[in-house]
C-alpha cells in the first residue's frame, strides 16, 4: 500500500523534472507556433504566396478614370493533418531503486521524457522540411566542393548561403527581421562558426549559453543547434510563420507504481505538425562533406 504523501512527493518529483530539465530538450518546438486541438483531424489552408497583378488589359498601374477596378483573387489550397501520439516508456526494478549507486529513477524519468521531447522535435523537422526534398519549400544546393567543411577554405561560403536562403523567403515578401530561424546539427554549427566571415557577424547572448538548442544570431538568424536536423542539411525559417504545431496533449510522464517489484516510468505527447506556409522556409543542401 502507498500512502497519499510518498505519491505526492512521487508527483513532485516528476514535475520537477519535465519541468526543468525535459522540456528544456525541446528545440523545434519552441520556434514554431503551438496550437491547441481537440480533434483528430485538423484542416489547414495553404495561402498562394505569388503576388498579386492584374492580367492582360487590367494592370494594377494606370486605372482610367470611371473605370472598373481589375480584378484579383487570393487563393488557398486545402490540407489535413491527423493527429500523431508520442510515446515511450521504461521500467526500474526494486531492486535497482534500493541499491544502485545511481539515482536510476531520476535518470530513467529524464531520458524517457527526452525521448518524446527528441521524437517531437524529429516530427517538426521533417515536417519544416518536407522529409528535405523542398518539394514546395525554397531550396538553396551548395555546389559539391564548396561544402561548409570543404577541404578547400576559399570554397566555402556559409555567410552567402544562408543570405541565399534569406533572400528567397523575402522574395515571398515575409518579413524576416524578427522570428528568423537558423537550424543546424552540431557538426555543422562548428563548420559555420570556424569561419573568418562569420566570426565578424555573430552575436552572443551572455545571459544563457544554451537556450533550448539556441545559442547565438548570425545575420539576423537566431542559430537552433539541435541532433534532429539532418546531417548534410540546415534550413532558414521564419518559424511560427512557417508551421504550426497542432497539440491535444502536452508532455505527461507518469510513474506507474508496483510495490516491491518495479517502477513503470512512461512519457506521452499527442499532437501533429502543419507546415501551412512553405514559402517561408529554406532548406540548405549539402552544407557538409
Amino acid at each position: 500500500m502507498v500512502n497519499v504523501e510518498q505519491l505526492d512527493l512521487r508527483s513532485e518529483v516528476v514535475d520537477r523534472v519535465v519541468r526543468d530539465f525535459a522540456l528544456q530538450e525541446f528545440k523545434l518546438k519552441t520556434i514554431v507556433s503551438v496550437v491547441p486541438t481537440s480533434a483528430w483531424k485538423n484542416t489547414y489552408w495553404r495561402e498562394n504566396r505569388t503576388e498579386l497583378t492584374g492580367g492582360t488589359g487590367s494592370a494594377f498601374t494606370g486605372v482610367p478614370r470611371l473605370a472598373n477596378f481589375p480584378y484579383a483573387e487570393v487563393t488557398w489550397t486545402e490540407a489535413t493533418a491527423r493527429l500523431i501520439k508520442f510515446g515511450d516508456e521504461g521500467v526500474v526494478s526494486y531492486e535497482d531503486e534500493k541499491t544502485s549507486e545511481i539515482d536510476v529513477v531520476a535518470r530513467t524519468l529524464l531520458r524517457i521524457s527526452r525521448g518524446v521531447a527528441n521524437a517531437v522535435d524529429t516530427h517538426i523537422w521533417n515536417t519544416l522540411t518536407e522529409d528535405q526534398t523542398a518539394t514546395n519549400i525554397n531550396g538553396v544546393t551548395i555546389a559539391a566542393g564548396s561544402e561548409w567543411d570543404s577541404a578547400t577554405l576559399v570554397n566555402r561560403d556559409p555567410l552567402r548561403n544562408i543570405l541565399n536562403g534569406i533572400r528567397l523567403i523575402q522574395e515571398f515578401q515575409y518579413d524576416t527581421s524578427q522570428g528568423l530561424y537558423l537550424l543546424v546539427n552540431p557538426k555543422d554549427y562548428q563548420n559555420l562558426m570556424a569561419h573568418e566571415d562569420v566570426k565578424k557577424v555573430a552575436d552572443f547572448w551572455t545571459d544563457d549559453v544554451t537556450r533550448n538548442g539556441q545559442v547565438g544570431r548570425v545575420v539576423g538568424a537566431t542559430i537552433v543547434v539541435s541532433t534532429v536536423v539532418t546531417a548534410d542539411y540546415a534550413a532558414v525559417c521564419v518559424g511560427k510563420q512557417a508551421l504550426t504545431y497542432k497539440q491535444a496533449e502536452d508532455l505527461k510522464v507518469e510513474v506507474i507504481n508496483d510495490p516491491g517489484i518495479k517502477k513503470t516510468i512512461r512519457a506521452w505527447e499527442v499532437g501533429v505538425a502543419q507546415l501551412h506556409d512553405p514559402k517561408a522556409v529554406c532548406l540548405l543542401t549539402n552544407t557538409a562533406a
